[in-house]
């Protein structure tokens, strides 16, 4: 796509030569006569020059990857070619981005058939999506009359991950399962576990095929399989605004985030099943389910997670309370000095739900009540909870429930420091 702009000083440059023109034959001055004809002749060499520096060039742009993980580098490469035998004269090259930080604006000069080439390095600072692309080469005249942009490619979405802090453990009270000891649920992914046997649809892999059937039947059977005796567990992060203070890397927002990812990829390595609920600008609901593919979905929930919900966390834990039962475990992850969902998660645990917190210390982010009154709420509820401050080093804040009793201890006394 091209697009040619013509600037305001065209304007007042023709307005002059008009002017000369009227002036010269009022008062009979050549030199103002000679002044229109340059005029005349300047503007549209301008034009022209302009239009020239323009065409005959080939951008292309190699993206290394369109998925990073927060804190990790977004690497690329440009490559400008000149088909033209004309030098190309102070080309702008600039690959736009909304991604924070991200500059590749440079201004060149292409010899006949030249090419020019650099790559570019951004650190990604900040999940979530963001667009990078198409990019635009700008040429102009000595002049400055017109510029004419040019651009290449289509706008590339990026989308950044949140970064997940490796936890080496997280304890969390384990849940009962029903009746006889078993969940039984089908899943699509192989498991130890074989529930039955069907006809083998299209699609199929072959490593499913129960070749003894299949011989005895004279039809191809496939193996159908159920995930392992083990429960749910669903995280709840609030999203709710009235409660996340600070900015940028340094908020609550922030932090809580890479607080449930940091335990999704904790149990998701543990083949246990993951849930996740959240509420920012509309609910969210991700089932629970195990494996990478699905720990994928859960980061690009988190990575479009933003603290702009209205709805208290004691009414989305009351909303969703359907899902909860006794072969589940419930982790909330919340800045929330408001007792009122501490009572709320104390009474799902009064139902045989398994409940914990990780409770963010708000005022250590920035100006905010003290968390002391959600926090003896819990502990008089017998809700275990984990306490994160600000500048915390989450895997060692998150792993010392390895020996519950120790944990206790340490609890008490950060505490009390």
């Amino acid at each position: 796509m091209e697009t040619v702009r013509r600037r305001q000083n065209v304007t007042v440059v023709v307005a002059v030569a008009v002017i000369c023109v009227v002036v010269g034959f009022a008062t009979g001055f050549w030199l103002l006569f000679r002044l229109a004809y340059v005029v005349a002749v300047a503007v549209p060499l301008a034009y022209f020059w302009t239009k020239s520096m323009a065409e005959g060039l080939e951008v292309e742009v190699q993206r290394t990857s369109q998925r990073v993980t927060q804190g990790q580098p977004l690497e690329g490469r440009i490559v400008v070619r000149s088909r033209s035998p004309l030098p190309k004269i102070w080309l702008e090259i600039e690959d736009p981005s909304s991604i924070p930080g991200h500059e590749t604006r440079r201004v060149l000069t292409l010899g006949w058939k030249g090419i020019a080439a650099w790559g570019y390095r951004t650190r990604t600072r900040v999940r979530g999506v963001y667009t990078l692309g198409p990019v635009r080469v700008t040429a102009g005249d000595p002049f400055g009359f017109f510029r004419v942009t040019r651009t290449f490619g289509e706008p590339t979405t990026i989308l950044v991950y949140p970064n997940a802090p490796d936890l080496p453990n997280f304890y969390i009270p384990p849940a009962n399962l029903p009746g006889e000891g078993r969940l039984r649920r089908r899943t699509h992914n192989i498991t130890p576990n074989v529930s039955g046997l069907r006809e083998y649809a299209p699609g199929d892999s072959y490593n499913r095929i129960h070749w003894p059937t299949t011989a005895r039947l004279g039809k191809p059977m496939v193996k159908q399989f159920e995930l392992d005796p083990a429960s749910d567990i669903w995280l709840v992060l609030d999203l709710d605004a009235r409660h996340h203070v600070g900015t940028g890397e340094d908020s609550t927002e922030e932090w809580a985030v890479a607080v449930c990812a940091s335990i999704a990829r904790y149990f998701i390595n543990q083949h246990r099943s993951v849930g996740m609920i959240t509420f920012g600008d509309d609910l969210r609901v991700d089932e629970p389910d195990r494996g990478q593919n699905h720990y994928t979905r859960l980061l690009e929930s988190l990575a479009l997670a933003r603290s702009s919900g209205d709805a208290p966390l004691s009414n989305l834990l009351l909303e969703e309370s359907r899902r909860f039962g006794r072969h589940t475990t419930v982790v909330v992850v919340t800045p929330s000095t408001d007792p009122a969902w501490a009572f709320t998660l104390v009474a799902l645990g009064a139902r045989g739900v398994k409940v914990a917190a990780v409770l963010l210390e708000a005022d250590t982010f920035g100006p905010a009540p003290s968390p002391i009154e959600a926090y003896g709420t819990l502990a008089a509820g017998g809700v275990y909870t984990y306490t994160v401050k600000y500048q915390d080093d989450l895997s060692r804040v998150l792993s010392i429930g390895a020996d519950p009793e120790r944990d206790e201890a340490a609890r008490v006394t950060r505490a009390e420091g």
